[in-house]
């Protein structure tokens, strides 16, 4: 069996790759699918924290176009957040595995408040843990919350799950000849304006370090299959 290639690992998973077919929500099937990926990732020895995002159900940053006042409607976002971070909490479980959700948004009569010391004695422990409310402060992505997650968790690699097999010189979608790159440095991955995660999320994983790895999470185990190195994907190394 191909051993992973690290032992502590953040996997950002997006709102949007809970959707399946659905046009908003979380569509059941799509959830078992990856809690199942996750609990696999775990079996081989892989401390897993999970950074879970909203945009299936709210996107703050969409919400302030309509009006709504932009720490509001980020606050909304991130309640979204957590509403997913159960919802794949107890998908989780249903795999037969122990779980630990905690946010950054104080609520501890649904999951634990978020501290790097604790969430680290529970990766240790062998629990995977979701981390739900972003940073808990507006104007921050998910994708700045994977990378300081990471960095605060002593993690030693970033896993970013999207909906695409990993970083191109342009959008696949829109250009048939887009070439996909297969490794790529920190600084190649600036100089070029890959987006490979947002500008403070990159930074931090930049100054930590990081190695992000950039894969699709559309097919049946590939969490476990990118840490592998098994599959398609991008490595964007320190």
């Amino acid at each position: 069996m191909v051993k992973p290639r690290y032992k502590r690992v953040v996997v950002k998973v997006s709102g949007e790759s809970l959707l399946g077919s659905e046009a908003l929500g979380l569509h059941a099937a799509t959830l078992t699918r990856v809690a199942a990926d996750i609990v696999e990732t775990n079996k081989l020895g892989v401390q897993v924290a999970i950074v879970i995002g909203g945009g299936n159900l709210v996107r703050g940053a969409m919400l302030a176009e309509t009006g709504i006042e932009r720490a509001t409607a980020d606050a909304m976002g991130m309640l979204g957040t957590v509403m997913n971070a159960l919802a794949l909490g107890d998908a989780i479980k249903k795999q037969g595995a122990t779980v630990r959700t905690m946010s950054a948004l104080p609520m501890p009569s649904v999951c634990e408040i978020y501290s790097h010391q604790r969430g680290i004695r529970h990766l240790e422990a062998g629990h995977i843990v979701v981390l739900a409310g972003g940073i808990g402060n507006p104007y921050f992505t998910t994708d700045t919350t994977a990378a300081l997650r990471a960095a605060e968790l002593k993690c030693e690699a970033i896993f970013k799950a999207t909906n695409v097999d990993g970083v191109y010189d342009s959008d696949p979608k829109q250009n048939r000849d887009a070439k996909r790159f297969e490794q790529l440095t920190h600084d190649e991955a600036l100089k070029r304006d890959l987006k490979v995660m947002d500008a403070s999320a990159f930074a931090l994983a930049r100054e930590a370090k990081l190695p992000i790895i950039v894969f699709s999470i559309r097919e049946k185990g590939a969490i476990a299959a990118a840490i592998k190195g098994e599959g398609k994907s991008t490595a964007v190394l320190p």
